[in-house]
């Protein structure tokens, strides 16, 4: 069994800053990527930063300069510095990996999710 815990969610003025982070743990051989979508109300679930095995990442086109993805020395931990922070960056963020397990088997994993609100 896989779990993704995320934490760092919260309430910030627009201009702030928040940290996500986003554990990974159990059954787990390898993780092929972890991204951070978001989702807010009425819309649907978009992509907001990537991280492949290989270490290269990618972001929208909505948070290049502003957001940064990175991980822990293990892999198994990524973050999402979240700086200048928007009314619109408002949403629920998932944790998603798409990972290997020890039996060989392919798994995508979803977080509960964390929720982010920036007011005005």
């Amino acid at each position: 069994q896989v779990q993704l815990v995320e934490s760092g969610g919260g309430l910030v003025q627009s201009g702030g800053s928040l940290r996500l982070s986003c554990a990974a743990s159990g059954n787990i051989f390898r993780i092929n990527r972890m991204d951070w979508y978001r989702q807010a109300p009425g819309k649907e679930r978009e992509l907001v930063a990537g991280f492949t095995s290989d270490g290269s990442t990618n972001y929208a086109d909505f948070v290049k300069g502003r957001f940064t993805i990175s991980r822990d020395n293990a892999e198994t931990t990524v973050y999402l510095q979240m700086n200048s922070l928007k009314p619109e960056d408002t949403a629920v963020y998932y944790c998603f990996a798409n990972l290997l397990t020890m039996s060989l088997r392919h798994v995508d994993s979803w977080g509960q999710g964390t929720q982010v609100t920036v007011s005005s």
